[in-house]
């Protein structure tokens, strides 16, 4: 009686988080209608612009939207390449001691909190920016990428290393019975080896960046317009903080902020998804070897 009385209490924590999501899910969806079935197609149409307090409101999230997946996209771009040779070089150019340190402090960065990486941002990147490219404000989708970057290295360097490290266990012993060099070795076997392991990091990393909030927002300008590098924009999380306490309650405003959200939540459900399916797969590849 006491075991299943356990079993049960294991099962019912167990489903706690899922429970959770789903009551998160149903709820924004929820929310999000109104702005669904009163806008329609206005929220991503492309002439239009986020203005809720106009004399014509105007709810375009499409900007937003376009931001959002191109300050990730930049931030991974300039990460993923980092954080992959630093991983490479971690495990077969360092002492393993060394590693080991430098792998701690590379996941103490993942928890500096973001407002520090903002702050730090506002007044390294910015104002260099301003310098360099001779701009008004340094404030910029570029800027917000480099800042993101930064944030992503530990999760990028961490999750490849540990593939890197798999991999390893398993051939370094024959790369070194045949007289390979470590160059070859890394070029010829460990990174084919270790793509899937690469697509889960890059995957995982594009997630965290989509969703990432106080830094970005410190530095992008948060103006809802067509993002260019150079130029200001608005994601959706810095949106949703900066005007979700500002909106009426049962409002297309506040709907339409939701409709944003449920967007970024589906989008994250995927990627998410799609990265532990690789981790799955690249896992179960080790095992069979």
């Amino acid at each position: 009686m006491k075991d299943k009385a356990v079993l049960y209490l294991l099962a019912s924590v167990s489903l706690i988080t899922p429970a959770i999501f789903i009551v998160i899910l149903v709820h924004v969806f929820y929310e999000a209608m109104p702005a669904a079935t009163g806008l329609g197609m206005l929220l991503f149409d492309s002439e239009g612009i986020w203005r809720p307090f106009g004399q014509t409101p105007s709810f375009s999230i499409l900007n937003i939207i376009l931001t959002t997946v191109y300050v990730a996209l930049l931030a991974v771009g300039i990460a993923a390449p980092i954080g992959g040779m630093a991983a490479i070089f971690l495990n077969y150019y360092t002492g393993r001691r060394t590693a080991r340190i430098t792998l701690a402090f590379v996941d103490l960065l993942a928890g500096v909190p973001s407002v520090i990486y903002g702050f730090i941002g506002l007044l390294v990147v910015v104002r260099n920016f301003e310098r360099i490219f001779n701009m008004s404000a340094g404030e910029s989708v570029l800027a917000a990428g480099v800042v993101l970057s930064v944030m992503l290295l530990p999760y990028i360097i961490s999750t490849y290393s540990e593939s890197i490290e798999k991999a390893k266990s398993k051939y370094d012993t024959a790369s070194m019975a045949l007289g390979i060099s470590a160059e070859y070795s890394v070029l010829k076997v460990i990174i084919p080896i270790t793509k899937r392991g690469a697509a889960a990091a890059v995957v995982s990393a594009f997630g965290r960046a989509s969703s990432e909030t106080i830094a970005v927002m410190m530095v992008i300008g948060n103006a809802p317009i067509f993002p260019r590098l150079l130029g200001r924009g608005q994601t959706i999380s810095g949106l949703t903080a900066l005007e979700i306490s500002g909106a009426e309650v049962g409002s297309l405003h506040a709907s339409a902020i939701y409709a944003a959200n449920l967007i970024m939540m589906l989008t994250l459900s995927v990627i998410l998804l799609t990265a532990y399916l690789l981790r799955r797969k690249l896992l179960s590849e080790y095992e069979k070897i």
